[in-house]
C-alpha cells in the first residue's frame, strides 16, 4: 500500500501543491439507490446513473483528485432476489438478524452531481460475475445498495510528471485523473483493452499522451510490456496503476526496482485477479 497522511474534514490550504497522498475518512452511510439512466460507453462498458431519496441521508463524499474513491455495491441475494442493506454499527456493518451476508463488490465512483444528487458508476460488462451480469441487465427502476465511500485518497499534484496505467477496470479512475489533474501537468497514459471495441472516449487533458493497447494484437501482457519498456524523461515522477493483480505486481516491482520510484510516490492496486471472484483488492498488493 502507499504511504499516506491521514486526516478528517477538509485539508488546510497550502502554498505548494501536495506531494503526499492524503487519506480522509468518512462515516459509512448505507443507501438504497435506484437506477435512473443507463448509457453504453462501448460494447463492453456501461455507465449506470443512480439516485433516489437515500441520497439525502447524508452528504455524499466526492472530492477533487480522490480519483480512486470507491463504494461497495450491495447486490440482491442470488436465491431470493431480495436486497437487504446492512446497518452501520460503531465499528462494523451489521446485517439484519437471520439474513446472510450480502454480495459486495467495490466500484469506483466515476462522477457525482451535487445539484441532482446523482452518482455515476461505470461497469465492465461480462457474464462471469455478479456485478457484470447485473450491469448487462440494468435498466431504470432497478435498485442496488451502496455503502460509502469509506475514505478518500487525495492524490498529489506536486510532481513533474505522472505515469498512469490501467486495464478496463481502472478506466473510471483513469478518466477522473484526466479530468482532475491540473492542466499544466504532464502524464503518460497506458490503457489495456481487449480490442478497439473496448476503447471509450476519455476527457481531454492538454498534457496527456494516451495510448490504447489491444491485447488481441499485443498479447495478454500488453500493459506490463508497455510500462516495462517506458522510460521517464526525469525522476520527479508519480505512478498510479490499476488492473489485474498479477500484472500490477509486475508493474509495482519494475517501478520500485528499475525506475527507483519511492513507495510513497506510487499507488499500484490490483483491482481483480484471474480465477478469483470478489477479490479483496485491499489485501492484494503484497509483494514477495
Amino acid at each position: 500500500m502507499t504511504e499516506t497522511s491521514t486526516t478528517t474534514g477538509t485539508p488546510a490550504a497550502t502554498a505548494e501543491p501536495s506531494r503526499a497522498i492524503e487519506l480522509h475518512i468518512h462515516e459509512v452511510t448505507p443507501r438504497l439507490l435506484t437506477v435512473l439512466k443507463v448509457i453504453d460507453l462501448s460494447p463492453v462498458m456501461r455507465r449506470v446513473i443512480f439516485g433516489g431519496d437515500d441520497m439525502t441521508k447524508a452528504v455524499f463524499p466526492f472530492r477533487p483528485m480522490a480519483v480512486s474513491d470507491h463504494v461497495k455495491l450491495v447486490f440482491p441475494e442470488l436465491a431470493t432476489g431480495e436486497l437487504h442493506l446492512p446497518e452501520a454499527g460503531p465499528d462494523r456493518l451489521i446485517m439484519p438478524e437471520g439474513r446472510p451476508r450480502p454480495l459486495f463488490r467495490d466500484y469506483t465512483v466515476r462522477a457525482f452531481d451535487p445539484d441532482t444528487l446523482e452518482v455515476s458508476i461505470d461497469f465492465v460488462l461480462h457474464d462471469h460475475g455478479v456485478a457484470g451480469r447485473w450491469a448487462i441487465a440494468a435498466s431504470p427502476g432497478q435498485q442496488l445498495g451502496v455503502l460509502g465511500p469509506r475514505g478518500s485518497h487525495l492524490y498529489p499534484t506536486g510532481f513533474g510528471h505522472y505515469l498512469l496505467a490501467a486495464d478496463e477496470t481502472g478506466l473510471p479512475a483513469l478518466a477522473r485523473w484526466l479530468e482532475e489533474l491540473p492542466a499544466d501537468l504532464s502524464c503518460d497514459v497506458f490503457i489495456s483493452v481487449d480490442s478497439a471495441a473496448g476503447e471509450i472516449d476519455l476527457p481531454h487533458h492538454p498534457g496527456a499522451v494516451v495510448r490504447y493497447l489491444h491485447r488481441s494484437v499485443l498479447g495478454v501482457t500488453a500493459l506490463e510490456d508497455a510500462v516495462l519498456s517506458w522510460r521517464p524523461a526525469g525522476d520527479d515522477l508519480f505512478v498510479w496503476a490499476a488492473g489485474e493483480a498479477t500484472a500490477m505486481k509486475t508493474i509495482r516491482r519494475h517501478v520500485r526496482d528499475v525506475l527507483g520510484v519511492p513507495k510513497g510516490h506510487t499507488d499500484i492496486d490490483g483491482y481483480w485477479k484471474n480465477g478469483v471472484e470478489g477479490l479483496d483488492h485491499h489485501a492484494a498488493d503484497d509483494d514477495d
